[in-house]
């Protein structure tokens, strides 16, 4: 998946903007202001930051080594995926989509209902 299909794929969730809030290199995917993936626009390829449910981090960096402990990030919460090292791009949508979720799980009620996130689940 490279930077444009991963782009259009976070922007099609319901409540996503878009923000370079650290940096103008910086690309922030939020959901009702809550991030939910990061990556760097130059250097795409070196990792997304995805939030993880803590229960699930540790499995996931075992099993693959395309996947590493968040980048400048909660390690309990967060990892970073290598999007172009052979990850089918299946397993990618699978974990944008988790990350989407547990953010937006912890949206307040008015929230969830504004992006009709109840709809999803």
């Amino acid at each position: 998946m490279d930077i444009e299909a991963f782009r259009d794929y976070c922007l099609a969730k319901a409540g996503t903007t878009e923000e370079t809030p650290f940096d103008e290199d910086t690309l922030v995917f939020k959901v009702c202001g809550k991030m939910y993936a990061l990556c760097s626009m130059a250097d795409y390829g070196k990792g997304i930051n995805l939030k993880c449910d803590p229960e699930l981090v540790l499995e996931l960096r075992e099993k693959y080594p395309q996947v590493k402990p968040g980048y400048h990030m909660s390690k309990r919460h967060w990892n970073l995926v290598m999007p172009e090292a052979g990850l089918p791009e299946s397993l990618l949508k699978e974990w944008i989509d988790l990350s989407y979720y547990l953010v937006a799980a912890k949206l307040t009620k008015h929230q969830r209902s504004l992006i009709g996130f109840n709809d999803l689940v």
